[in-house]
């Protein structure tokens, strides 16, 4: 007996959740509410317009502006038309636009408005053959709302099947050029039913994005999933700390995700002691560890976090700690999911013992595609077993819960001993002079790499290197203490939160 195939197509399932609920909320942005019958027409409608300028099957589509509902509604039209969506980092300049536009070889661009300056200065080299403005009309460009208008809603959403790829989203590059990993649409599923069974998910959730949607944080911890659970979906253009406090208490909102910096900038701002945050079920923290002060801080307003560990190419999720046994593991990334594995292995690939620092490897459905034009890439991240060698240095503990100790290539080798900076970095963290800081490995003549701390204080403060070793001693060992300190106003990071350590290295070198 012939049994049909399922359609795996995520777009598929939000218009099914439409269908079903379309006068619930969708999205709020700036004030404005979208319905999911709303949402659901607009989606066609923009798919009808792809469609008539030629995107197919597999054919590319761009999107490169802020949050904003066009972001969304783009990644579904383009996914229900088989295509690929591929999300661009606002923050490059026009030659990193342009290779990663070239490489991904995108048919039709959506631009920002206010970012078409930066295309149009490279626009010469690009391979698109349809450009688009959101809702405002730029020379060289289509007005996307006014175009949508004119065009006929896509009837039918595509088939597609577990293994075609949905979006192609490129690495941030911090060393080499950024590659792009292919993520199925089986990838999102299979990654939000481990998410959901983690921690759980129901359609009168009040969902929070902040974090921008064109890196997987933002895009895929919660926000696709919103769609698919039918939930509505409070989305602001920017982080900014008051802006996401007053959405919170004034939305009843009851998940967000964040890196821990943007939970401490909320806390250090004056308005966080009279916000009313008690809609609160959990926050989710991701691309660095949570430092204890920042759990008890919220703890104390009776928030929970729950910590994850994961990667692009793990669609992001590869590990949990939940809320009930975040201070008994502190420090820990968690548990593996339901249907996802870790192991540590060494430097064969073989596994080795609990509590043995080796390379993190990730096996399960969440696991990307491969590297887009990239086989070689793929081949070097991805075992003949199927396991993704995540390049992060890691142990489990006799429970198998994972630890991350750092990046194999941040790891600082002083003296001949192998020093792990995000271990320093915690202790340092805990001085009361220190905002935020960074450690990693400067050229030394006598040492090899001295330990160095690059440090933002807090305003006022001052911080000596006699005074920090000092206070650090008792919890680190003698070569794992800074022989140098920087202090520095801010440490400059990616979109995803994570400090561009490799920029530092390159200043202070």
């Amino acid at each position: 007996m012939h049994r049909p195939e399922p359609n795996f197509n995520v777009a598929a399932q939000v218009i099914k959740q439409a269908e079903q609920n379309p006068g619930n909320t969708a999205i709020i942005f700036e004030g404005k509410t979208t319905t999911y019958g709303e949402f659901a027409t607009r989606v066609r409608k923009q798919a009808g317009l792809l469609r008539s300028r030629g995107v197919c099957v597999g054919d590319r589509v761009g999107f490169l502006g802020f949050n904003q509902p066009g972001f969304i509604e783009t990644m579904f039209a383009t996914i229900s038309l088989g295509a690929v969506f591929v999300p661009l980092n606002f923050r490059l300049t026009g030659e990193e636009l342009a290779f990663i536009i070239g490489d991904a070889g995108v048919h039709s661009l959506v631009v920002d408005p206010e970012l078409t300056d930066v295309i149009d200065s490279v626009r010469d080299r690009l391979p698109c053959h349809h450009y688009f403005a959101v809702e405002r009309t730029r020379p060289g460009y289509d007005c996307l709302e006014q175009a949508m208008q004119e065009t006929d809603a896509a009837p039918e959403i595509a088939s597609s099947s577990a293994h075609d790829t949905l979006l192609i989203m490129y690495t941030s590059g911090t060393t080499g050029l950024p590659k792009g990993a292919m993520l199925t649409h089986g990838n999102i599923v299979w990654n939000n039913v481990n998410a959901n069974l983690a921690f759980g998910a129901k359609n009168t959730d009040v969902l929070l994005t902040a974090a921008p949607l064109f890196h997987i944080g933002g895009l895929n911890v919660m926000t696709i999933s919103a769609f698919q659970m039918g939930s509505p979906l409070v989305l602001l253009r920017h982080f900014e700390p008051e802006a996401v406090l007053q959405a919170i208490e004034r939305y009843k909102v009851s998940h967000m995700f964040g890196a821990p910096a943007m939970f401490l900038f909320m806390s250090q701002h004056p308005a966080f002691s009279n916000t009313d945050l008690s809609s609160i079920d959990i926050l989710i923290v991701g691309a660095a560890p949570c430092p204890e002060s920042l759990i008890s801080l919220y703890g104390e307003r009776g928030i929970s976090f729950c910590q994850g560990y994961g990667l692009t190419e793990t669609s992001p999720f590869a590990s949990f700690l939940g809320p009930q046994r975040c201070l008994e593991k502190l420090g820990s990334a968690g548990l593996p999911p339901v249907h996802t594995d870790i192991r540590i292995v060494d430097g064969s690939n073989s596994p080795v013992a609990a509590l043995e620092r080796g390379e993190i490897c990730i096996k399960g459905p969440n696991i990307m595609k491969g590297y887009w034009n990239r086989p070689d890439a793929t081949a070097n991240a991805i075992d003949g077993l199927g396991w993704f060698h995540s390049g992060d240095v890691g142990y489990l503990d006799e429970e198998g819960y994972l630890y991350i100790c750092d990046r194999l290539k941040d790891m600082v080798i002083s003296g001949g001993e192998n020093v792990y900076p995000a271990e320093v970095e915690s202790v340092l963290f805990e001085h009361s002079a220190i905002a935020e800081v960074a450690v990693i490995g400067l050229p030394d003549d006598k040492w090899g790499e001295a330990v160095t701390a690059v440090a933002a204080l807090v305003p006022d403060a001052d911080l000596s290197l006699e005074e920090l070793r000092s206070f650090a001693e008792t919890k680190l060992a003698r070569y794992k203490l800074p022989l140098r300190l920087h202090v520095v106003d801010a440490l400059p990071r990616n979109p995803a939160g994570k400090v561009l350590k490799f920029q530092l290295r390159e200043s202070l070198a």
